[in-house]
């Protein structure tokens, strides 16, 4: 029997500690869950920064050629190997045969992309044709909104989750002002409970079926990017649908991060970045979804044309809201990083994320739970739900003790845990979180 395959990653813990005959909190167990991983030859795909280059590290408290430990994969993912090659050939192509470059090589500029949809499909279970590689993600944001928020007197609100990535906020905001509605009635916020740190399904289930009538969109994230909670998109869309919504999410922290089934669970559309989980660099190409039971019925409200002709010959589905072709030298890192996914399935890779999350979430909880007998020691609260169904691979922790001394000591030690969004965290939440 695979001892990985036990259970519960507290199961699997225990059992592999029984196994070895350790402590569940001995090293041992680590190493043994490194040996018997068998997506563990995927690590040597990235680019990992050593110790000694990251600009925080303090030299005399660790070792500077071993590689960091990269905590912020929700905010950039680690550089895939190949990106130098890709782009190298991109420019190598543009400096040979210049403007033939257009339709010729491996990737031609001029649908470079379209080669990539295939392998995106499979990451955010959809069809293809379901899905287009192209600007950001907050154009994505407007483009989807702009076809599917059609606002009427009696049905114009946007429901979405308090404390939503504020791009997310800024855009729904500016999409309600738009059509002449004002944001303070037409936007609807779901909220923990008091007391709580996340939301429950059954209270958005609620929201919807009480505020239904009036709602347009529901749009929420796929993984909360502060708590990490994620929600269950497969009961919100089918909540949402009933009362005559469309459902639509933000999966910046959720694509590459959870196994996801857009077309089975009938989203109506979704957008995404692909810098994070996915890997493709600070400023990658976005991806959007609209599920194929709209391409006869939305259309996009803003057209562009790649040919010489004024007669709009519009594509079906989603591929009908490009509004170019794209970067190819976005491309390039892109594909870089989904040959990798496609080395395995989002299942296994989400099999390996619950165990290692959980074996985090139990050392956490051994070496830092709040303990009655010594109310003085330091001690972390996990934000996160626990549940493995109720989140991805990101744990949010709060601290008995300042933040900021945690992070300056994290990053001392070649841990990588900063980035703008920590700032961000910091001048946004008065109890700040850490992200791992």
């Amino acid at each position: 029997m695979d001892l990985l395959d036990a259970g519960s990653p507290r199961e699997v813990i225990e059992k592999v500690a029984k196994h070895l005959d350790c402590s569940p909190t001995s090293r041992e167990v680590a190493e043994y869950f490194d040996k018997n991983d068998k997506l563990r030859h995927l690590r040597q795909e990235f680019l990992f920064p050593k110790v000694a280059q990251l600009p925080t590290s303090d030299l005399s408290l660790v070792g500077g050629s071993e590689d960091c430990i990269y905590f912020v994969g929700n905010s950039l993912g680690l550089q895939p190997k190949n990106v130098k090659k890709y782009i190298d050939e991109e420019l190598k192509k543009w400096a040979t045969i210049g403007a033939h470059g257009h339709v010729m090589g491996s990737r031609p500029w001029a649908w470079a992309e379209n080669d990539l949809e295939d392998l995106m499909a499979k990451v955010v279970g959809a069809k293809p044709e379901e899905v287009a590689l192209m600007n950001g993600l907050t154009v994505n944001l407007h483009l989807l909104l702009l076809a599917f928020y059609q606002p009427i007197a009696t049905r114009h609100k946007i429901l979405l989750e308090d404390k939503a990535f504020p791009s997310d906020h800024y855009a729904v905001e500016s999409q309600i002002r738009l059509r002449g509605f004002d944001p303070s009635t037409s936007m609807l916020f779901v909220k923990p409970r008091p007391g709580e740190d996340t939301l429950r399904t059954e209270d958005i289930v609620s929201t919807i079926e009480r505020e239904g009538h009036s709602i347009a969109v529901v749009m929420l994230s796929g993984v909360q990017y502060y708590t990490g909670q994620l929600f269950n998109m497969e009961v919100i869309t089918k909540a949402g649908q009933n009362q005559g919504c469309y459902v639509g999410f933000d999966c910046a922290h959720a694509v590459g991060n959870a196994d996801l089934r857009l077309h089975d669970w009938g989203v109506d559309f979704a957008c995404w970045c692909t810098y994070k989980y996915v890997n493709s660099g600070a400023g990658g190409l976005a991806g959007a979804f609209i599920h194929e039971k709209h391409v006869d019925r939305v259309k996009p409200a803003l057209m562009c044309g790649t040919s010489v002709s004024t007669e709009m010959d519009l594509q079906p589905g989603v591929n009908g809201y490009r509004l170019s072709n794209q970067p190819v030298l976005l491309v390039c890192p892109l594909q870089a990083s989904l040959e990798i996914f496609n080395q395995t399935t989002m299942k296994d890779l989400r099999k390996k994320s619950i165990l290692l999350t959980g074996y985090l979430e139990h050392l956490l909880k051994h070496y830092y739970s709040k303990k009655a007998s010594d109310p003085h020691k330091p001690c972390v609260h996990i934000i996160t739900p626990s549940n493995p169904a109720e989140r991805g691979c990101q744990l949010s922790l709060s601290f008995s003790l300042p933040i900021r001394a945690v992070f300056k000591e994290l990053e001392k030690r070649g841990v990588a845990v900063k980035s703008a969004l920590t700032n961000l965290l910091f001048s946004v939440f008065e109890d700040a979180a850490l992200v791992l």
